[in-house]
């Protein structure tokens, strides 16, 4: 049975990001575990710089994409966040399901707090989950893609950002050449 977990979240590896093939028309843009891994350096130092609970932290970022290594990386575009976060559920709790349950306990009770955002650490995932989106448009920028298209994906974060270190951390992003 863990197995099967294992090999369902490696899957994430073959899963596109979709908001980059959609906006972009790129044709190999980053996996969603290219994003998870990015967020999850960028969640550790945070939060052990901010005293943040890191493994709390670390294990959100871990599970806030997981449900995507069965739906795929579904756009607000494609359906409605309503509907998207039925099929992230069902696929979450099949995930989970794989694994013996008193981790599907804790991993289910994560998930939903990250769903709900009601917890300080739920919503510095939230924020740095956008934060690495801006960093990953800015990789592309200067790896020649088009900057209007970018500019898309980095004007729709500065209203997401509340917290003023990740606030001030995003400027520095945005102003990057």
């Amino acid at each position: 049975m863990i197995l099967d977990f294992f090999n369902t979240a490696a899957n994430l590896k073959k899963i596109s990001r979709q908001g980059w093939i959609d906006k972009l028309s790129l044709e190999r843009p980053e996996s969603v575990a290219d994003h998870t891994f990015s967020m999850a350096i960028m969640g550790m130092i945070f939060s052990d710089l901010e005293n943040y609970n890191t493994e709390q932290i670390l294990k959100i970022i871990l599970l806030h994409d997981l449900a995507e290594s069965i739906i795929g990386d579904i756009t607000p575009e494609q359906i409605s966040k309503k509907e998207k976060n039925k099929l992230e559920n069902k696929a979450i709790k099949l995930i989970l399901g794989k694994l013996p349950p008193s981790l599907q306990k804790q991993y289910i009770h994560l998930w939903k707090e990250y769903q709900e955002n009601n917890s300080k650490e739920a919503r510095i995932v939230h924020q740095l989950d956008k934060i690495e989106m801006a960093l990953q448009a800015k990789i592309y920028s200067k790896d020649g893609h088009s900057k209007e298209k970018l500019s898309f994906f980095l004007n729709s974060v500065k209203d997401e950002i509340v917290d003023p270190k990740l606030l001030k951390l995003l400027l520095k992003i945005l102003n990057q050449p």
